[in-house]
Order: C-alpha cells, then sequence, then structure tokens
C-alpha cells in the first residue's frame, strides 16, 4: 500500500500565530482546534506544528526545556489531545516539530550537567576546556552570531550551541542521550501522533576530535553579519554518525502505522540536495528530507530544475519535500517580489509550479492568502536573532505576524488582546473573510489548484521528464503510463510566445492561452497542458 505522506500537502502552522483564544495575544492549541475546518478546506492531508513544548521561549520554542508536555501558553496534553482527535475526524494528520539536537538551559538535563564534571549528566552535553590562552576550544560560529561556544565558571568549561547560548548542543555520541530522545519521541508516538518534523536534523553530532572548520570556498557572497557563513562547517555537523542515529529512530517509527519523518537539512544549495539524497536514501532512514534549496532568493529554471534534478540522481528512492515559505524565511511573494508583475501574480505562479512539482508539497499557514512579509519596528522586534544584529538582518518576525481571519475585526480576528507580534494594514487586505466567497480569490485558487493536483495520478506519482527550454521558462512533463500533463511557467514580468507541435490541450487553471500551435503566456503565467501522445514546445 502507498503511504499517505508521498502524495500529501503539508500545512505548516506556527502556533504562536494562528489563533489566539485566551486573550494573552499568543495563538493557542485550542485555537488550532477552532480552525481545524478551515484547514480541511483547503484540501491538505497533514499539519505540521512549529514546537508546542515546554520551553521558556528564548527562540519561540525552539528551546525545549521538556520534550513531554505542552507549554502552558498553549495549553494542556488535554487540548492536545482534542487537537489531535478533531484533525483525524477530519482526514488530517498531525506531526510535531521535534527539536533533538539542543535543548534550554533550562532543561532539568542540563541544569544538573552544569554542576559539575561528574555528576550523572556530566556528559550529556558537549562540553570542552579552554584552549591555554583561555579562547573557545574550537572557531565554530552560532547562527545568532559570535562563538558557538559559551564559557560556565561552574565547571570551567565551554559548552557548545550552536543556536542560542541558551540553547545548549547535546552530545549525542553518548549512548544514555541517544536513549532518553528515542524515549521522548516513543511519548509522542504512543500518544498517537503521525510522525516528526525533526528540525536541524543535520545537526546531532558533532565532530568528536573538535576540530576547527576550514574558511569558506569563495564561491557565493556572503553578509557580513554571516560569520557562520564564513565557514565551511564540515565539523560541528553533517557528521557520518547522524545517519546510525536516523536508523534508531527509524526503526522506532516503523514500530507503529503510517508513521512519518521528515528532517529539516540546515543546509543551502547542491550540498543541502546531496545532504537530503543521503538522508532518505533506502528504508531505514528518514521518510523525507525538507530543504532550505527552494527558501532563498534564488529564481530561475536552471534553478528549480537542479534542486528537484540533483535529489533524482542522488537519491533516486528517496523523497523530498519541497517549500517556498516557512517561520525562517522572508515570505516567497515579497522574496521574489523583483520578479513578479505583481504581488497577486507571483502568488498564483508559485501555487501553480509548486503543486506541480514531484515529491511532496508543504504551505506555510498565510501562503494560501498571498500575506507578504510583514514591515517590522525595532520596537516591534521579538527575534532574538534581529533584534541582535538590527538593522543588518531583518530577522524572522516578519514572516511570523498572525494569521488575519477577518479584515474589519480587531486585530484580524487573531485575538481579543495584544498580539505579540502586530497586525499591520497590508495583511489585513489579504484577510481570509475577504477571499472566501469571492470567486477567483487566491484562497480559492489555491483550493482548486491542491484538488487539481489530487485529480492527477501524474501530478502525485509520475516521473519528471524534463524540457530543455531556455530561461525564463521552466518546463516539464509529468507521467504516469495513463495520464501525462506537461507544466510550463513563464519566470519574467514578459509575455512570451512558445511553439506546440503535437495534440494538446489546457487542462485546469492557466493564465495562458493556446490557438493554432502557440502557447502564449503572459508574465508569471503558467499552462497545464493534457495530451495523449508526445508534444513538443520551442521557442
Amino acid at each position: 500500500m502507498r503511504e499517505w505522506w508521498r502524495d500529501a500537502v503539508i500545512y505548516q502552522i506556527y502556533p504562536r500565530s494562528f489563533q489566539d483564544t485566551t486573550g494573552d495575544g499568543i495563538g493557542d492549541l485550542n485555537g488550532i482546534t477552532q480552525r481545524l475546518d478551515y484547514v480541511a478546506r483547503l484540501g491538505v492531508d497533514c499539519i505540521w506544528l512549529s514546537p508546542i513544548f515546554t520551553s521558556p521561549q528564548a527562540d519561540m520554542g525552539y528551546d525545549v526545556s521538556d520534550y513531554t508536555d505542552i507549554d502552558p501558553i498553549f495549553g494542556s496534553l488535554d487540548d492536545f489531545d482534542r487537537m489531535l482527535a478533531k484533525a483525524h475526524d477530519l482526514g488530517l494528520k498531525v506531526i510535531t516539530d521535534q527539536v533533538l539536537s539542543h535543548t534550554s538551559d533550562k532543561h532539568p538535563w542540563f541544569i544538573e550537567s552544569r554542576k559539575d564534571r561528574t555528576n550523572p549528566k556530566a556528559d550529556w552535553y558537549v562540553w570542552a576546556d579552554p584552549k591555554p590562552d583561555g579562547s573557545p576550544p574550537t572557531n565554530w560560529h552560532s547562527h545568532f552570531g559570535g562563538p558557538a561556544w559559551e564559557f560556565d565558571a561552574t565547571r570551567g568549561q565551554y559548552y557548545l550551541h550552536n543556536f542560542l547560548s541558551q540553547q545548549p548542543d547535546l552530545n549525542f555520541h553518548n549512548p544514555e542521550v541517544v536513549e532518553a530522545i528515542l524515549e521522548t519521541a516513543k511519548f509522542w508516538l504512543d500518544r498517537g501522533l503521525d510522525g516528526f518534523r525533526l528540525d536541524t536534523v543535520n545537526y546531532y553530532f558533532h565532530d568528536k576530535k573538535l576540530r576547527s572548520n576550514p574558511a569558506a570556498k569563495a564561491t557565493h557572497q556572503v553578509m557580513a553579519t554571516d560569520l557562520y557563513g564564513m565557514q565551511d562547517n564540515i565539523h560541528n555537523k553533517n557528521q557520518k554518525e547522524n545517519l546510525g542515529f536516523l536508523e534508531r529512530l527509524r526503526a522506532l517509527c516503523d514500530q507503529y502505522d503510517d508513521i512519518m519523518m521528515v528532517g529539516e537539512v540546515g543546509d543551502m544549495g547542491q550540498r543541502s540536495i546531496d545532504i537530503m539524497a543521503q538522508y532518505t536514501k533506502g528504508k531505514k532512514r528518514l521518510h523525507m528530507a525538507y530543504s532550505f534549496a527552494m527558501l532563498g532568493p534564488d529564481f530561475s529554471a536552471a534553478h528549480f530544475r537542479s534542486c528537484i534534478q540533483g535529489f533524482q540522481k542522488g537519491a533516486p528512492d528517496g523523497q523530498p519535500e519541497w517549500s517556498f515559505s516557512n517561520h525562517d524565511v522572508m515570505r516567497h511573494v515579497t522574496r521574489w517580489a523583483h520578479h513578479a508583475v505583481s504581488e497577486d501574480a507571483m502568488a498564483r505562479l508559485a501555487c501553480a509550479m509548486l503543486m506541480s512539482f514531484e515529491g511532496t508539497i508543504g504551505i506555510y499557514q498565510g501562503e494560501e492568502l498571498g500575506q507578504t512579509e510583514t514591515v517590522m519596528e525595532y520596537n516591534e522586534l521579538q527575534d532574538a536573532q534581529a533584534i541582535r544584529f538590527w538593522p543588518g538582518v531583518k530577522g524572522r518576525d516578519g514572516c511570523r505576524t498572525p494569521m488575519v481571519w477577518q479584515h474589519d475585526a480587531r486585530n484580524g480576528g487573531f485575538t481579543s488582546g495584544t498580539p505579540w507580534l502586530p497586525v499591520k494594514a497590508p495583511q489585513l487586505e489579504n484577510a481570509v473573510d475577504l477571499q472566501e466567497d469571492q470567486a477567483g480569490s487566491l484562497l480559492r485558487f489555491y483550493r482548486d489548484v491542491i484538488a487539481f493536483r489530487k485529480s492527477h495520478p501524474c501530478m502525485t506519482r509520475g516521473k519528471t521528464a524534463w524540457i530543455g527550454l531556455p530561461e525564463p521558462i521552466l518546463a516539464f512533463t509529468r507521467s504516469t503510463a495513463d495520464d501525462n500533463l506537461t507544466c510550463v511557467f513563464n519566470l519574467s514580468t514578459k509575455p512570451l510566445t512558445l511553439t506546440l507541435t503535437g495534440s494538446a490541450t489546457l487542462a485546469g487553471l492557466h493564465s495562458g492561452a493556446l490557438t493554432k500551435g502557440k502557447l502564449t503566456l503572459p508574465g508569471n503565467g503558467f499552462a497545464f497542458l493534457d495530451h495523449d501522445d508526445a508534444i513538443t514546445l520551442g521557442t
């Protein structure tokens, strides 16, 4: 039987910003339960929840202090169970972020570990002595700026943190740590969860010899604030031992029915694609890998083709998950604005393109509304990364602002209190209620394209044959034995015309015209061509 996740469209919910039911300005589990009917109407198959576990919220829940309980700001375990039950009643699978590479410094494990060098958890985190001159053990950098090492006066040692100093890295070289982490995963599987989205999946193990990283090769421009990007990060992540842990976690998941693990590969470019291929190879590792490869500024036919084709070559039996937006990057409608005829045209092109890709598809809350990046003032920031690097780095708050349900309601219907991040006029213009009953709205477009994808087996199960057309045209055919669709996308703002040889008709939603062997696409236009026999396209 074919696994559910292979054909799935996964909808990411950022719980803090989805729906507040208590008036404290922060979204919660009961709010998610309240809005699940909306999610189900999109036609998606699964929801992914960003962290909801007990946390001091230094990094908005990605600093976990208790892996087996719900943070009170989101509700309780009973609230989680009710949410899970309703999702299942609606036919939705549920997966949650699992942040396993590091904990909060408020986690009981770390509190004990830092007491001294001989306690039972002394080796549960990555501790190392200073160099003779007192400097950190290696030159590794944190994603949040500065060294990836924090000196602790109690132990007289440094501890490793790839992210905030409040997020110490666990020592996966210690078998006790691995067993403890597997127990936390089992807790949620026993509760009925359908799988995990594994945060920073390639960061679990570090180089045991603590070798410093070399400088990055000068193949791409690095921002002056991106100290992390100035190194070739070969010793602080992507270690071969990661694979052994993933096989342990997969073996646990395989004891349950229909469980899926998707791992976030925290790398860009070809390395990201290579790691995705390695981590999904065979049937003993990840079910899928989630890449940042399409979450950056690159917007060209060559880029999208290289991402998908690179994965196909590297892991012919693996499964990717492709997304254009998430809670860590600028929303794609804004990110690709200089390639857009309009925000609406870009939103439609991106949706049509993403839904035609081979693999599992991920969309981020508000993407279906055409939401843009919220412009933040310094006094409105909550993201530690943005606060530290302002104004050089805008941070992640702009993509995390609340869902807007009603354009004329206080705070867009998100909360009756003061929202943790502001709701602003440009986002109110894309509210759900303005699009729900509007013929031709982007929300309806998303529903229709998702339905179109599901109605054509070639779009979910078909192989991809690439068509060699020049920029700015991305074109390929998705085929099964009984179903063929050729997908054509104009990634520029200028209209173009292609010649068509063979017999085809326009299928589903499209923004082009097909007349007398000519396919005309407006700027940011697209078309799906239905055909029984082979066709050719030319410029």
